[in-house]
């Protein structure tokens, strides 16, 4: 393979070889638009400074200016299912209190006191109550965030108990995902999410649940733990076990604006970089679904067919069986290929059927090295009155593997240990760099590049930029 690259536009050159594109154009049904849409241009070469991932300084200026000013999701509709339950999230010193209202709505509050600021709900709280009440001096607030009780009111003629109902945070909901953002101000979520919500049917992610949820912390910066899943370069070296279906090269890279970036990682595509020979059956066989339990009997490859269109077929037949969504109509890559979305600063979005996952970055308090990684697992609820359970989240520490997490896929687990081990290294190794900056791809790693612009319009003026 030629590495001859420099009569070539910067940003221009792609792996040989078979495009995502080439791949979905042989797929069993009609591929949508929004699939064989591409929307690259190149960003740039300048070095990343590393001081992103080892400045505590610049770990604060993010806590200051860009934090309290981005949309997160901050839990899923199903974890509040009933008036009076509630959520703490939190990120970095913000902490917010999320809470099912009596009408069905949803809303959100600044988790602090309006006498001298406690702490309303422990952090990473949740529950139910009928009412919200300061465990310092007994303040309490209806779920509306309407003062209710004030001990020892005459001792406050100057409270008005109108300006001093709980501090509201903006909340939205989309996907059965629940929103939250610190900034009185923010854009509307559905503005900020564009085009995310015109390629995907909220609907694709509502219509699951939480089946299982891990919660690992990570001895590293929250960036570098997102950015290990921005790309694809990484599966050669880090995930050789992975080669036999994965078209790592080959993936394509897209962004969007300042907030949305994807990648579409065929499955069912051997590695441009592995040597073997590999029938359709071999691919198959070689295949990771999210959860092999699902598969009872050994699948075979008939004559012309291949392996994508084989696991496709297989989980349309499923989803009948058992009385999930339709998928009769729906192509092959929506099903088993890894059609990632990233909405900045800290969220991916996995929308095929076959890999159906979420996930979730965020400092660790106020230490720029530590964060906290949430994987979601989501599965199709049942159409069929099948009762289903919302998982809770699984902890695990930065040294215990995701192997020991009752009832995932060992395979998979091991995938995420690979994962979670190169980012620490990374944190450790930028800390001994020597140099200022750390050097992207021009395609491969264009969804970092894309979210460090976005990352820099919230901590430079545009004057500075």
């Amino acid at each position: 393979m030629s590495n001859d690259v420099t009569s070539t536009p910067p940003g221009a050159a792609r792996c040989p070889g078979v495009s995502v594109q080439d791949i979905l154009a042989d797929d069993s049904r009609p591929v949508p638009d929004y699939l064989t849409d591409q929307s690259y241009e190149f960003l740039g070469d300048e070095d990343i400074p590393v001081e992103r991932y080892t400045s505590q300084a610049f770990f604060e200026r993010e806590i200051r200016e860009m934090w309290p000013r981005v949309w997160q999701w901050a839990c899923r509709e199903e974890h509040i299912p009933e008036d009076g339950d509630y959520v703490v999230y939190d990120v970095g010193p913000y902490s917010v209190l999320v809470v099912r209202q009596r009408d069905g709505s949803i809303k959100a509050f600044r988790n602090a006191c309006m006498h001298r600021g406690t702490m309303l709900k422990p952090q990473g709280s949740e529950g139910s109550a009928n009412f919200v009440r300061c465990p310092y001096h007994g303040w309490q607030w209806d779920l509306d965030g309407t003062l209710q009780t004030l001990p020892c009111q005459w001792d406050f003629p100057h409270v008005d108990r109108a300006e001093y109902a709980l501090a509201p945070v903006k909340c939205d909901t989309w996907g059965g995902f629940v929103f939250i953002n610190l900034d009185e101000d923010a854009q509307p979520l559905l503005d900020y999410l564009d085009p995310l919500p015109k390629h995907l049917s909220g609907d694709i992610f509502a219509n699951r649940y939480v089946a299982m949820h891990i919660r690992k912390e990570l001895n590293c910066n929250w960036k570098i733990a997102s950015e290990a899943f921005l790309e694809a370069y990484h599966v050669m070296e880090t995930h050789p076990q992975l080669m036999r279906t994965n078209g790592d090269a080959n993936t394509q890279y897209d962004f969007y604006g300042d907030n949305i970036n994807r990648l579409i990682n065929v499955a069912g595509s051997p590695s441009a970089f592995i040597d073997e020979e590999l029938s359709e059956q071999d691919i198959l066989d070689s295949f990771l679904m999210g959860d092999k339990g699902d598969i009872g009997e050994k699948l075979t490859v008939p004559e012309g067919s291949s392996a994508r269109k084989v696991m496709a077929q297989f989980f349309r037949d499923v989803s009948k069986q058992k009385g999930m969504r339709d998928l009769d109509q729906t192509s092959d890559s929506e099903i088993v290929d890894s059609i990632a979305y990233f909405a900045f600063p800290n969220q991916q979005f996995f929308s095929g059927v076959a890999f159906p996952i979420v996930y979730r970055f965020r400092p660790d308090g106020m230490q720029h090295d530590k964060s906290v990684f949430d994987l979601i697992i989501l599965k199709q609820r049942p159409t069929d009155g099948t009762k289903w359970e919302t998982a809770e989240a699984f902890r695990l520490k930065s040294d215990e593997s995701y192997t020991t997490v009752p009832g995932i896929d060992p395979y998979i687990g091991n995938v995420y240990d690979q994962d979670t081990g190169n980012m620490e290294a990374a944190q450790l190794g930028c800390a001994t760099l020597g140099r200022p900056g750390v050097t992207l791809a021009n395609y491969q790693e264009i969804r970092i590049r894309h979210m460090h612009r976005t990352l820099m319009k919230y901590l430079e003026p545009e004057s500075e930029r």
